[in-house]
């Protein structure tokens, strides 16, 4: 059962240090136990970094309008039963991940600051500049300038298909984005450059080797990915390869919106 000292040794191991600001992406349910849970894997991260953010993702908000543009990998019209059910969108509301998750637990932690998308935000500690930068319609604004500012990747019990960062990466490689629609307290809000689906990410990781860095706490790794390589790498992928990190999954209507968008261009 990992501790928290154990936890620090190994984010010590992938070079992480006073100097780093990472950009996590985990998943508590697929850890082994931790004694405290997500409240112990959050503080040794921010007692060996010098900032923390992560996804604080709010998809319970959406809206599917009636009608709305082309290629846009939504069924207009035929959510209504699902709209019934959106929520309203504060700095308040819950992460969709859960009450014990680590988006929700960093929501929660004293000194945190939330972005304020209300489909997209980010939740952080010692971030506050990242988090600001983000607007409706530069949502993944936080990435670039984590990027800017040489952070690192860290994942966590999850795999790249949890890496919302590649999105940031097919957004600069000028891939095909989305418009989505969020409930906020005054309006109905428009989203524009909203991601496509991550299925096929898991494909990036044998273009990563030479820079990733890796430890193993018992069964678990933890890999930790500087940001900027990550992109630079990722977008060259997409510019040399237009289906890469498309899935192959039947049917996927944001991957074959993807597809489409290229062959009109070509």
């Amino acid at each position: 059962m990992p501790s928290y000292r154990d936890l620090i040794h190994a984010f010590r191991q992938v070079e992480l240090g006073s100097h780093s600001q990472v950009l996590l992406h985990a998943s508590i349910s697929s850890l082994p136990p931790i004694p405290g849970g997500a409240e112990t894997v959050i503080g040794a991260l921010l007692s060996t970094c010098d900032a923390l953010i992560t996804p604080a993702f709010t998809l319970r908000s959406m809206i599917t309008p009636g009608v709305g543009p082309a290629d846009n990998a939504l069924d207009y019209g035929q959510a209504n039963e699902q709209n019934l059910h959106a929520e309203i969108y504060s700095l308040d509301l819950p992460a969709d991940d859960g009450p014990d998750s680590i988006p929700e637990t960093l929501r929660q932690h004293q000194g945190a600051l939330r972005s304020n998308h209300p489909l997209l935000s980010f939740v952080g500690v010692n971030a506050d500049e990242a988090l600001q930068a983000q607007s409706i319609d530069e949502p993944w604004a936080p990435i670039a300038w984590l990027a800017d500012y040489d952070a690192d990747v860290v994942l966590l019990g999850v795999d790249h298909t949890a890496n919302v960062s590649l999105h940031y990466a097919e957004l600069k490689a000028g891939r095909h984005q989305f418009v989505r629609w969020a409930l906020t307290p005054g309006s109905v809000v428009e989203c524009p450059n909203f991601p496509g689906c991550s299925a096929g990410f898991q494909a990036v990781a044998s273009r990563l080797e030479s820079v990733h860095r890796t430890a193993q706490l018992g069964e678990l790794t933890i890999e930790a990915i500087p940001l900027r390589d990550m992109i630079n790498i990722t977008v060259g992928w997409i510019h040399e390869d237009s289906r890469a990190l498309l899935c192959d999954r039947e049917g996927c209507p944001c991957c074959a919106a993807v597809r489409t968008a290229v062959r009109v261009n070509q």
